[in-house]
Protein backbone atom coordinates (compact mmCIF):
# COMPACT_ATOMS: atom_id res chain seq x y z
CA UNK A 1 0.00 0.00 0.00
CA UNK A 2 1.22 3.34 -0.58
CA UNK A 3 2.12 5.88 1.97
CA UNK A 4 -0.53 8.49 2.35
CA UNK A 5 0.60 10.14 5.80
CA UNK A 6 1.97 13.43 5.85
CA UNK A 7 3.95 12.51 9.15
CA UNK A 8 6.34 10.04 6.72
CA UNK A 9 10.10 10.73 7.89
CA UNK A 10 10.96 10.70 4.29
CA UNK A 11 7.98 12.93 3.69
CA UNK A 12 9.05 15.16 5.82
CA UNK A 13 12.71 14.96 5.22
CA UNK A 14 12.07 15.70 1.72
CA UNK A 15 9.66 18.81 2.55
CA UNK A 16 12.82 20.22 4.91
CA UNK A 17 15.16 19.68 2.65
CA UNK A 18 13.35 21.21 -0.07
CA UNK A 19 12.53 24.86 1.82
CA UNK A 20 15.78 25.54 3.73
CA UNK A 21 18.87 25.91 2.50
CA UNK A 22 20.48 25.67 5.96
CA UNK A 23 19.29 22.22 6.72
CA UNK A 24 20.73 21.25 3.03
CA UNK A 25 23.88 22.33 4.11
CA UNK A 26 23.47 20.71 7.64
CA UNK A 27 23.01 17.53 6.11
CA UNK A 28 25.04 17.40 3.38
CA UNK A 29 21.89 16.61 0.59
CA UNK A 30 19.35 18.17 -1.56
CA UNK A 31 15.51 17.33 -2.45
CA UNK A 32 14.78 16.78 -6.28
CA UNK A 33 11.40 16.52 -7.90
CA UNK A 34 10.67 15.97 -11.59
CA UNK A 35 11.43 12.79 -13.45
CA UNK A 36 13.83 14.31 -15.65
CA UNK A 37 15.97 16.38 -12.73
CA UNK A 38 16.22 12.71 -11.06
CA UNK A 39 17.19 10.73 -13.69
CA UNK A 40 19.70 13.74 -14.73
CA UNK A 41 21.35 13.59 -11.13
CA UNK A 42 21.31 9.54 -11.52
CA UNK A 43 23.48 10.11 -14.55
CA UNK A 44 25.67 12.24 -13.42
CA UNK A 45 26.87 10.70 -10.67
CA UNK A 46 24.53 11.55 -7.21
CA UNK A 47 24.11 9.48 -4.94
CA UNK A 48 20.18 8.57 -4.41
CA UNK A 49 19.07 8.03 -0.69
CA UNK A 50 15.68 8.00 -0.86
CA UNK A 51 13.21 7.75 -4.02
CA UNK A 52 9.52 8.26 -3.75
CA UNK A 53 7.03 8.22 -6.38
CA UNK A 54 3.85 7.29 -6.94
CA UNK A 55 2.56 4.28 -8.90
CA UNK A 56 0.81 6.27 -11.89
CA UNK A 57 5.21 7.56 -12.60
CA UNK A 58 6.53 3.94 -11.92
CA UNK A 59 4.24 3.32 -15.09
CA UNK A 60 4.56 6.10 -17.05
CA UNK A 61 8.44 6.66 -16.42
CA UNK A 62 8.95 3.22 -16.45
CA UNK A 63 12.58 3.14 -17.60
CA UNK A 64 14.31 5.87 -15.50
CA UNK A 65 11.99 4.97 -12.67
CA UNK A 66 13.32 1.00 -12.51
CA UNK A 67 17.19 2.76 -12.75
CA UNK A 68 16.20 4.89 -9.91
CA UNK A 69 14.74 1.74 -7.76
CA UNK A 70 17.72 0.38 -8.37
CA UNK A 71 20.08 2.82 -7.31
CA UNK A 72 17.82 4.41 -4.46
CA UNK A 73 18.94 3.37 -0.79
CA UNK A 74 15.42 4.07 0.28
CA UNK A 75 12.27 3.43 -1.85
CA UNK A 76 8.26 4.64 -0.66
CA UNK A 77 5.70 4.25 -2.57
CA UNK A 78 3.22 7.79 -2.01
CA UNK A 79 -0.49 8.10 -2.51
CA UNK A 80 -1.40 10.86 -5.71
CA UNK A 81 -2.62 13.39 -3.15
CA UNK A 82 0.87 12.91 -1.38
CA UNK A 83 2.62 13.68 -4.10
CA UNK A 84 0.11 17.12 -4.70
CA UNK A 85 1.24 17.81 -1.27
CA UNK A 86 4.89 17.36 -1.85
CA UNK A 87 5.19 19.39 -4.84
CA UNK A 88 6.77 22.42 -5.67
CA UNK A 89 5.24 22.51 -8.97
CA UNK A 90 1.37 23.03 -10.77
CA UNK A 91 1.35 19.45 -12.31
CA UNK A 92 3.76 17.16 -10.17
CA UNK A 93 5.10 13.99 -12.12
CA UNK A 94 5.27 11.89 -8.94
CA UNK A 95 8.98 11.63 -9.00
CA UNK A 96 10.94 13.07 -6.08
CA UNK A 97 14.76 12.09 -4.61
CA UNK A 98 16.78 12.94 -1.45
CA UNK A 99 20.34 13.33 -3.06
CA UNK A 100 23.51 13.56 -1.50
CA UNK A 101 25.29 16.71 -2.40
CA UNK A 102 27.40 16.15 -5.63
CA UNK A 103 31.44 17.06 -5.11
CA UNK A 104 31.88 19.15 -8.68
CA UNK A 105 33.70 21.59 -6.94
CA UNK A 106 37.14 22.69 -8.32
CA UNK A 107 39.92 24.64 -6.71
CA UNK A 108 41.79 27.45 -8.16
CA UNK A 109 44.97 26.06 -8.75
CA UNK A 110 42.72 23.63 -11.18
CA UNK A 111 41.78 26.36 -12.99
CA UNK A 112 42.84 26.01 -17.15
CA UNK A 113 44.44 29.51 -17.61
CA UNK A 114 43.08 29.11 -21.48
CA UNK A 115 39.36 28.95 -20.38
CA UNK A 116 36.69 30.83 -20.30
CA UNK A 117 34.57 31.09 -16.61
CA UNK A 118 31.98 32.89 -15.00
CA UNK A 119 32.03 34.63 -11.82
CA UNK A 120 28.61 35.54 -9.89
CA UNK A 121 28.72 38.37 -7.26
CA UNK A 122 25.13 38.37 -4.76
CA UNK A 123 22.89 36.38 -7.75
CA UNK A 124 20.15 35.94 -5.54
CA UNK A 125 17.43 34.83 -8.37
CA UNK A 126 16.91 31.17 -8.02
CA UNK A 127 15.64 31.75 -11.53
CA UNK A 128 18.95 34.16 -12.81
CA UNK A 129 21.10 31.68 -10.82
CA UNK A 130 20.01 28.66 -12.44
CA UNK A 131 19.98 29.63 -15.94
CA UNK A 132 23.42 31.24 -15.92
CA UNK A 133 24.29 28.08 -14.82
CA UNK A 134 22.78 26.40 -17.77
CA UNK A 135 23.46 29.05 -20.30
CA UNK A 136 27.52 28.54 -19.38
CA UNK A 137 27.15 25.18 -19.77
CA UNK A 138 25.22 25.44 -22.42
CA UNK A 139 28.95 27.41 -24.37
CA UNK A 140 31.27 25.50 -23.34
CA UNK A 141 32.11 27.94 -19.89
CA UNK A 142 34.66 26.07 -18.14
CA UNK A 143 33.12 26.43 -14.24
CA UNK A 144 31.77 29.04 -12.43
CA UNK A 145 32.43 31.25 -9.10
CA UNK A 146 30.01 31.78 -6.79
CA UNK A 147 30.29 34.53 -4.02
CA UNK A 148 28.91 33.68 -0.62
CA UNK A 149 25.98 36.05 -1.56
CA UNK A 150 24.38 34.03 -3.92
CA UNK A 151 21.80 31.86 -3.45
CA UNK A 152 21.59 27.96 -2.80
CA UNK A 153 22.67 25.86 -5.67
CA UNK A 154 20.55 23.08 -4.48
CA UNK A 155 17.37 25.51 -4.08
CA UNK A 156 14.79 23.64 -5.67
CA UNK A 157 14.51 26.52 -8.85
CA UNK A 158 17.63 26.88 -9.30
CA UNK A 159 17.49 23.02 -10.06
CA UNK A 160 14.96 23.62 -12.28
CA UNK A 161 16.01 26.30 -14.34
CA UNK A 162 19.83 25.19 -14.57
CA UNK A 163 18.54 22.05 -16.25
CA UNK A 164 20.65 19.88 -14.60
CA UNK A 165 23.63 21.90 -14.94
CA UNK A 166 24.00 21.98 -11.48
CA UNK A 167 25.02 18.42 -11.28
CA UNK A 168 27.81 18.87 -14.61
CA UNK A 169 29.41 22.14 -13.81
CA UNK A 170 32.44 22.43 -11.84
CA UNK A 171 31.39 25.28 -9.32
CA UNK A 172 33.41 27.34 -6.55
CA UNK A 173 31.81 29.22 -3.82
CA UNK A 174 34.18 31.71 -2.82
CA UNK A 175 34.53 34.50 0.33
CA UNK A 176 35.64 37.07 -1.49
CA UNK A 177 35.40 37.93 -4.91
CA UNK A 178 37.50 40.62 -5.63
CA UNK A 179 40.82 38.71 -4.06
CA UNK A 180 39.52 36.20 -6.35
CA UNK A 181 39.59 37.52 -8.87
CA UNK A 182 43.06 39.00 -8.01
CA UNK A 183 44.27 35.80 -7.75
CA UNK A 184 43.39 34.62 -10.77
CA UNK A 185 44.65 37.63 -13.05
CA UNK A 186 48.11 37.22 -10.96
CA UNK A 187 48.11 33.58 -12.89
CA UNK A 188 47.63 34.68 -16.39
CA UNK A 189 43.23 34.80 -16.23
CA UNK A 190 41.82 38.50 -17.28
CA UNK A 191 39.27 39.37 -15.50
CA UNK A 192 36.60 41.42 -17.16
CA UNK A 193 33.88 43.64 -15.03
CA UNK A 194 30.14 43.29 -16.17
CA UNK A 195 28.82 46.68 -15.68
CA UNK A 196 26.33 49.04 -16.76
CA UNK A 197 28.05 52.00 -17.89
CA UNK A 198 28.04 53.75 -21.41
CA UNK A 199 32.24 54.49 -20.75
CA UNK A 200 33.18 50.62 -20.28
CA UNK A 201 34.12 48.73 -23.33
CA UNK A 202 31.33 47.01 -25.71
CA UNK A 203 31.84 43.23 -24.93
CA UNK A 204 31.16 43.28 -28.79
CA UNK A 205 34.59 44.35 -29.10
CA UNK A 206 36.49 42.39 -26.68
CA UNK A 207 39.28 40.65 -28.74
CA UNK A 208 41.19 39.01 -26.23
CA UNK A 209 43.04 35.09 -27.45
CA UNK A 210 43.54 33.93 -23.80
CA UNK A 211 41.27 32.91 -20.32
CA UNK A 212 39.35 35.40 -18.86
CA UNK A 213 36.69 35.07 -16.26
CA UNK A 214 33.27 37.45 -16.72
CA UNK A 215 32.51 38.68 -13.49
CA UNK A 216 28.86 39.58 -13.24
CA UNK A 217 26.87 41.21 -10.17
CA UNK A 218 23.49 41.62 -8.41
CA UNK A 219 20.30 41.94 -10.46
CA UNK A 220 19.80 45.49 -8.81
CA UNK A 221 22.97 46.90 -7.53
CA UNK A 222 25.61 45.31 -10.15
CA UNK A 223 29.35 44.42 -8.55
CA UNK A 224 30.28 45.67 -5.87
CA UNK A 225 33.03 48.45 -6.22
CA UNK A 226 36.35 46.97 -4.75
CA UNK A 227 35.09 43.85 -7.44
CA UNK A 228 34.65 46.30 -9.95
CA UNK A 229 38.40 48.00 -9.05
CA UNK A 230 40.06 44.16 -9.41
CA UNK A 231 39.41 43.04 -12.35
CA UNK A 232 41.38 44.25 -15.37
CA UNK A 233 39.06 45.77 -18.21
CA UNK A 234 35.11 46.58 -17.26
CA UNK A 235 32.77 45.47 -20.48
CA UNK A 236 29.02 46.45 -21.26
CA UNK A 237 26.16 45.45 -22.97
CA UNK A 238 25.70 47.96 -26.18
CA UNK A 239 21.97 49.03 -26.02
CA UNK A 240 19.36 51.22 -28.38
CA UNK A 241 16.26 52.50 -26.42
CA UNK A 242 15.04 53.42 -23.59
CA UNK A 243 15.93 50.28 -21.70
CA UNK A 244 18.53 51.04 -18.89
CA UNK A 245 19.59 47.55 -17.68
CA UNK A 246 18.91 44.18 -19.27
CA UNK A 247 17.76 40.89 -16.75
CA UNK A 248 20.98 39.47 -14.93
CA UNK A 249 20.73 35.77 -16.69
CA UNK A 250 20.38 37.82 -20.24
CA UNK A 251 23.43 39.58 -19.89
CA UNK A 252 25.23 36.55 -18.88
CA UNK A 253 23.81 35.09 -21.73
CA UNK A 254 25.02 37.65 -23.87
CA UNK A 255 28.46 38.21 -21.78
CA UNK A 256 28.80 34.34 -22.41
CA UNK A 257 28.44 34.14 -25.90
CA UNK A 258 30.44 36.78 -26.52
CA UNK A 259 33.49 35.72 -24.93
CA UNK A 260 33.38 31.82 -25.86
CA UNK A 261 32.19 32.07 -29.56
CA UNK A 262 35.09 30.59 -31.77
CA UNK A 263 35.59 33.98 -33.57
CA UNK A 264 36.29 36.24 -30.65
Amino acid sequence: MPVTSKDNQWVKEWRRLSADAKYRRERGCFAIEGVRLCGDALASGVCCRALLYTAQAAETYSDTLQCLLQAAEHAVEISPELARYMADTTHPQGVFCIANALDNSFTLDKINMLGIYAALEDIQDPGNLGTIIRTAEAFGVRGVLLSGGCCDVYNPKVLRSSMGGVFRLPLLQVERMEQTIATLQQRGLVGYACVVDATAQPITQIKSKGGAVAVIGNEGNGLRPETVAACAQQVTIPMAGRAESLNASMAAGIVLWEMTRPSR
